[in-house]
């Protein structure tokens, strides 16, 4: 579905009922890779996707090159739907913006898992690399960024073995628009670094790592996990980046495990 706000068209889904648990999608793709959580939490939780700028059905805001700027999106997603506070989950870029959420709204946030994301903001060859990716998109478009990205998103194993799950990921790369890309990845070069954050978090977090992760690796999560008052921590097996597409069933008892606790 989509609404407007601020002048401009959010696209978002709103299925279920009870506590609000709201997706925020990684980097190049859209609400679309949160499908199997919707189907296995949407009888337990009232929960929301969105499309962030330029991704999916949302409009690309081509000034709105921040993370602050996508949390922003999500906040007032949340204040149209009338939703004071929420449980969040955040992937990769998504994690991002969910820190960017806690640091500018820790009063809406009821709940965090950060899955297969970092604390740390880019080192300089990691900001150089995304201009270099920012180049290729420009120049050659989603296609050149889905070859870019597709064995950095999966695990070797699901490359080898899921062909089907392959072919998904790309597609949702296709359907991103380039100057989408692009500002994206001006936005994670730009973010700022969230290590002191996360001693500061006061709400109950989950950090959740594929153990085959290639670009945020297990030892990345382990340091958050550390550094996160009571924060609880899960690897999961034969999964990459995007855990939770890769190995929706064990990443949906992981989260559902969690907030079941949350909400005790």
């Amino acid at each position: 579905m989509q609404t407007i706000i601020d002048g401009m068209t959010v696209g978002y889904t709103d299925q279920g009922k009870g506590t609000a648990l709201v997706f925020i999608h990684a980097f190049p793709l859209s609400k679309t890779m949160w499908q199997p959580q919707v189907e296995a939490l949407k009888n337990t939780y009232r929960v929301i996707t969105i499309d962030l700028g330029g991704h999916g059905e949302s409009d690309l805001v081509p000034w709105n090159d921040s993370l602050d700027g996508y949390a922003k999106n999500v906040i007032r997603l949340l204040d149209h739907l009338e939703i004071p506070q929420a449980m969040f989950v955040g992937l990769s870029m998504g994690g991002y913006t969910l820190f960017s959420i806690y640091r500018h709204y820790s009063d809406r946030v009821k709940a965090m898992v950060f899955a297969d994301t970092r604390a740390q903001a880019d080192t300089e060859e990691g900001k150089v690399g995304r201009q270099a990716m920012a180049e290729v998109a420009f120049k050659d478009g989603a296609s050149a960024i889905a070859d870019m990205m597709l064995p950095k998103l999966l695990a070797p194993s699901t490359i080898e073995h899921h062909p089907e799950q392959v072919e998904q990921v790309r597609q949702m790369i296709l359907e991103t628009p380039t100057a989408g890309i692009v500002v994206d990845l001006v936005a994670m070069a730009s973010r700022p670094d969230s290590t002191d954050l996360l001693s500061t978090i006061t709400c109950p977090t989950l950090v959740i790592v594929g153990e085959e992760d290639q670009a945020t690796p297990v030892a990345e999560s382990q340091y958050m996990a550390q550094r996160i008052p009571r924060s609880t921590f899960v690897t999961i097996p034969q999964a990459g980046h995007l855990s939770n597409f890769e190995q929706p069933a064990a990443f949906n008892q992981a989260v559902h495990s969690f907030l079941e606790k949350c909400l005790l």
